[in-house]
């Protein structure tokens, strides 16, 4: 396996490895884009030419603009952006259902913002990179794992150089995180959808716009993890709050 290269800004860099760890960072945290001049941010990137900003506040403006909202936020399903969101961020897969549910709830209590920030401002960001690390692809080694399982799922959303991020719409994960499982890397001849041992979830909803006769309604759905993304996407469209996501044990 390749070695991984680590770029960091420090205060003697020059201008070309300035302008490096700019064109780094599109590239990581915008999913492996082709960026036109007309969708750079001017004015970050002089603000990281002249030290104003650090490499972290430069990974922020980056993650907070327009190109990064419309292609993950607005164009995919809530699953996927959280699932990319980990993988252009923090460098890694999202571990298990609490870290995902976590983050749905967030976006949608708090909004976009601060879903970004939440992983920008944690305490794992900073012990990766710092103020002035290009966050890079950790979840191929053992730190950034603290599960085996973490290793397979990484590589169902890192497909290599040649992928774009945002050609994939749906979410890749979404099966094996709400099972607690190893994604397959070739199809398996068992179905476990619909047979009976598939998990199920329990979404806690508020405010549906279909609850409103009912005010400051509460509802439950029961729903299977094959299932969770459409259900999600449902309650959004009807500008639901969700409360909880827990497993049926």
């Amino acid at each position: 396996m390749a070695s991984q290269t680590i770029l960091e800004l420090w205060p003697s860099s020059g201008l070309e490895e300035v302008e490096s760890i700019i064109r780094t960072v599109y590239k990581q945290v915008l999913g492996n884009p082709h960026v036109m001049e007309s969708e750079r941010l001017v004015t970050a990137e002089s603000q990281l030419c002249d030290r104003s900003i650090t490499v972290r506040e430069f990974v922020r403006a980056v993650a907070k603009s327009d190109f990064y909202r419309t292609r993950y936020f607005e164009s995919c399903a809530p699953y996927r952006f959280v699932e990319l969101n980990f993988l252009h961020l923090l460098g890694r897969a999202p571990q298990d259902q609490r870290e995902v549910s976590e983050h749905i709830v967030r976006t949608v209590a708090e909004g976009y913002d601060a879903e970004i920030d939440s992983y920008i401002n944690s305490s794992e960001y900073q012990a990766a990179f710092g103020e002035n690390v290009v966050p890079y692809y950790r979840g191929r080694s053992s730190e950034a794992n603290s599960k085996q399982i973490g290793y397979n799922r990484m590589f169902a959303i890192d497909r290599g150089p040649a992928q774009i991020d945002s050609s994939v719409k749906s979410a890749q994960l979404v099966y094996a995180v709400a099972t607690n499982s190893a994604n397959v890397i070739k199809a398996s001849s068992s179905t476990v959808i619909g047979s009976g041992t598939e998990k199920r979830f329990k979404i806690v909803v508020t405010g549906s716009k279909f609850d409103s006769p009912r005010r400051m309604s509460t509802t439950e759905y029961i729903v299977p993890a094959s299932k969770m993304t459409p259900q999600i996407q449902r309650i959004n469209r009807t500008s639901g709050k969700i409360v909880s996501i827990t497993e049926i044990v």
